[in-house]
């Protein structure tokens, strides 16, 4: 018997818990068939509702359930890591619990696992759903991504990835304290295979992630696979220095013809708030890096346990 781990990150999915467990298991007969074990890890990420009593109760009617429950909300990077940890199959899949991660795509993903692929991805090939403006600043930012890192992310990718036992401990070997897991996925390789679907949307509750919240993860995903933004910072410097440079020749000239020393101000202010503002804008980049080195040489956990069941 192979055994299959199924992590599911929540923070306050109550409404979901049980719903979730039953489109999983409608898969029974299939891993029946295939003679898979599943074990079934929520990971709470210190939810304010009654996720963990759902959880819970599922546990006490099927022993395939399992509970990890934080210390308080550390973030779904936190979550996915800690099921990882704790995930003990020859395989593991990763998945949401709002469903927008269809089960019944399981018995497919694993044909391909049996073909010879070392993982299985998801990527929706819509964002049905979304507000326009969110769309359009997600897609900005795999473009941008992929030309700025060395690393690939596929538009659109999902956490939603199947992976042989090999995946999961080379992803468990990069223990960093500020994780992008996409880049992860992406940085350790092996063979992947890539499937598409319709975007589903959530069946119940609303989503955690507002706009303010994508934003700030897209600059963790930047500072952590790529260092271009440090060189723009450097090429913009030089850049100023030439212009400058240009200026003062060009001023000292204009005085020396016209005798006009005086005039400009105006300008002269308008140019000094611009290099202020690039200064301050090249600080502020320097500043994202050292923030990440700091929070990893502190070498805090990346979580914290309250209850696992």
């Amino acid at each position: 018997m192979k055994l299959l781990s199924v992590i599911v990150p929540c923070y306050n999915e109550e409404e979901n818990i049980r719903d979730f467990y039953d489109e999983l298991f409608k898969n029974d007969p299939f891993f029946k068939e295939k003679e898979i074990e599943v074990e079934l890890l929520y990971v709470d990420d210190g939810s304010k509702d009654k996720t963990v009593e759902e959880v819970k109760k599922l546990h006490s009617q099927d022993e395939r359930v399992h509970l990890i429950s934080f210390s308080r909300n550390f973030g779904k990077e936190a979550a996915i890591y800690a099921g990882l940890q704790k995930a003990k199959g020859d395989m593991a899949v990763l998945m949401d619990a709002d469903l927008q991660d269809p089960p019944s795509l399981l018995p497919e993903m694993y044909g391909y696992i049996e073909q010879g692929y070392d993982s299985v991805a998801t990527r929706r090939v819509t964002r049905k759903g979304e507000p326009p403006v969110r769309s359009f600043f997600a897609r900005m930012f795999y473009r941008l991504m992929n030309k700025i890192s060395k690393t690939e992310i596929v538009d659109g990718a999902r956490d939603y990835r199947l992976m042989t036992r090999q995946v999961v401990d080379a992803i468990l070997g990069m223990s960093e304290y500020n994780r992008f897991t996409k880049g992860i996925f992406g940085w350790v390789g092996y063979e992947t295979k890539w499937l598409e679907y319709e975007n589903i949307e959530r069946k119940k509750g609303e989503t955690k992630w507002s706009f303010w919240k994508l934003f700030v993860y897209s600059l963790e995903g930047i500072t952590a696979f790529s260092t271009v933004p440090l060189t723009v910072a450097a090429v913009m410097g030089a850049l100023f220095c030439i212009l400058a440079f240009c200026l003062i020749l060009f001023t000292i000239v204009k005085t020396l013809i016209f005798g006009d020393p005086t005039s400009g101000w105006p300008s002269m202010i308008c140019i000094i708030l611009l290099v202020s503002g690039v200064q301050l804008f090249c600080l502020g980049i320097v500043g994202q890096y050292l923030s990440k080195t700091y929070m990893e040489v502190k070498k805090r956990p990346i979580y914290l346990i309250k209850e696992d069941i």
